[in-house]
């Protein structure tokens, strides 16, 4: 009888297992934070080297997954849909592109290079979502603007700190919507963030 029963055991096992519904398989995508600057532009040789340091992350936006605000005001953090980069990697290089295109400076560089920059640009991303209830996303830069020591006898010279809120209208709270919409909230940033800095490029 017990042998029986350990017979049938496996078999009535299988059939409850095939009774449980499917776990539906979600793919993880990766969206682009790279907004393109609106024009090309090429570099004045008279301008000052322009160094671009790494944009740091706020608390919590070292993690990809694109944010949004929910209706009671808490912070989701979308598992499924992510940026292809760390968003302040992302905001870092855009900064960069974005000042390669101004054409207000003779060169744009990063930590390391061998040229001596007139201006350093520095600062921190603090904000990167969308809020499907108001309708827009927004992206927020706190950025420093430092002139460098130019010798043993002359400390570094902050010149402006300053922070930086763009926006953009949302289309809708799918996430190729959030992605497109803080995209271009990045974009508004990013052109303040050239106006801020060609005006000690002068």
């Amino acid at each position: 009888m017990n042998r029986r029963f350990a017979l049938l055991a496996p078999l009535a096992l299988s059939a409850c297992t095939s009774l449980l519904p499917a776990q539906k398989y979600i793919a993880r995508t990766s969206w682009p934070l790279a907004p393109q600057p609106p024009a090309q532009n090429p570099a004045t040789p008279s301008g000052p080297i322009l160094m671009v340091r790494a944009i740091s992350a706020a608390p919590g936006l070292d993690q990809t997954g694109l944010q949004s605000l929910a209706p009671d005001g808490s912070l989701n953090i979308d598992y499924y849909n992510n940026w292809a980069a760390a968003p302040a990697d992302a905001a870092t290089q855009a900064l960069l592109t974005w000042c390669q295109a101004s054409g207000a400076f003779s060169a744009v560089i990063q930590p390391g290079s061998r040229l001596n920059p007139g201006l350093i640009v520095e600062g921190e991303l603090t904000q990167l979502l969308a809020n499907p209830a108001s309708g827009q996303a927004t992206a927020v830069l706190t950025l420093a603007v430092i002139k460098p020591a130019g010798g043993i006898t002359t400390a570094a010279l902050p010149l402006a700190q300053q922070r930086i809120s763009g926006a953009a209208p949302l289309a809708g709270a799918t996430p190729a919507a959030q992605a497109a919409a803080q995209n271009a909230a990045l974009a508004s940033a990013l052109a303040q963030a050239v106006a801020l800095l060609t005006r000690y490029a002068r």
